[in-house]
């Protein structure tokens, strides 16, 4: 089945997913159904600040230089062309929000993507931008034809 007809629904909504008692007493979630809308403001609140690490451009060169498995700063300072400073910036920011890694090997620490998840999220978000400026293309190719028909 081409993955566009997989994450075309997904746009459209997020499937219910079952939730341990545990997680509802804390407030995390609403209920026991945890579709986006049933999300209680804490959780959204962990879900924006998720996304909010994942914001920025400089964090998402080194999660796709993480990709290939783990790297020292070295390797990925040469991979990503970022400045050291930037680099170790980021790193301890997206090691916080659990997002990478960190392994000491002797003198080294090596990196990795703590959840392999995290590149699947990426390929949902890929083709959902993709099936989005499909969508704008065809409504420009529309309006120039109207254009020429004038």
């Amino acid at each position: 089945m081409p993955r566009k007809a997989i994450v075309q629904p997904l746009i459209q909504s997020v499937p219910s997913i079952p939730v341990t008692t545990d997680v509802v007493t804390t407030g995390v979630i609403a209920s026991d159904d945890c579709g986006i809308s049933k999300l209680s403001p804490v959780a959204l609140g962990l879900m924006a600040e998720f996304f909010k690490v994942l914001s920025e451009v400089s964090r998402l060169q080194i999660v796709c230089s993480l990709k290939q498995g783990s790297k020292n700063v070295t390797e990925i300072i040469e991979e990503t062309g970022l400045g050291q400073a930037n680099v170790s910036k980021h790193l301890k920011m997206l090691t916080q929000a659990g997002i990478v890694a960190r392994e000491q090997q002797g003198v080294c620490v090596y990196y990795s993507i703590a959840n392999p998840f995290l590149f699947e999220l990426c390929d949902l978000v890929c083709d959902a931008l993709s099936i989005q400026m499909e969508q704008q293309s065809q409504q420009l190719q529309h309006l120039t034809t109207l254009r020429q028909l004038r």
